[in-house]
């Protein structure tokens, strides 16, 4: 398993692991015709935007040996005045959780933001998402802010965790 910095020839495979893990993990919390509208063409056009954005965006992928991308992270300079780094989304195929790879993959933004001079990270998890929560609680995340979202005309409430120090994220 190789974990790296994407480059824009991933934003293929980027797009198919956001649309198929939203159809997964967020069934139930978000109405079924919006999950069933999301489009690859949709999803990769919006990551090609979110690379070209505001606050220096990256993208790291989680590369099986076949060369499929399986999973991605995404990090970003944070606005908050708290936390001056934003893990902005992580997201694996539901067949490769529990692995491992999603501290990988945090921890390669963490990294990244390390090399960049930013010491802190927040990142925003819809509430209902138990699993994605247990994930963050576990990794030592604090619930710092609470927000609300909509999707497809539903209103979701979202809650930030926080690392004051992302120090001990890193794996290597």
């Amino acid at each position: 398993m190789e974990i790296r910095k994407a480059s824009k020839k991933d934003l293929a495979g980027v797009a198919r692991v956001y649309v198929d893990s939203w159809r997964t993990t967020y069934r139930g919390l978000v109405p079924g015709e919006y999950l069933d509208g999301l489009s690859y063409e949709d999803a990769e056009k919006r990551w090609a935007d979110f690379l070209h954005g505001k606050n220096e965006p990256f993208i790291y992928v989680a590369v099986h040996q076949s060369g499929k991308i399986i999973g991605f992270a995404a990090g970003r300079k944070s606005d908050d005045e708290h936390f001056k780094g934003e893990l902005y989304s992580l997201y694996l195929l539901q067949e490769c959780k529990g692995l491992g790879l999603g501290r990988r993959l945090v921890s390669a933004i963490v990294s990244h933001f390390k090399e960049n001079g930013i010491s802190s990270m927040m990142v925003w998890v819809m509430k209902k998402n138990q699993s994605g929560r247990g994930f963050y609680e576990r990794m030592g995340g604090k619930e710092y802010i609470h927000r609300t979202s909509t999707f497809g005309g539903t209103i979701v409430d979202d809650v930030a965790y926080g690392w004051k120090d992302i120090a001990k994220l890193c794996l290597k």
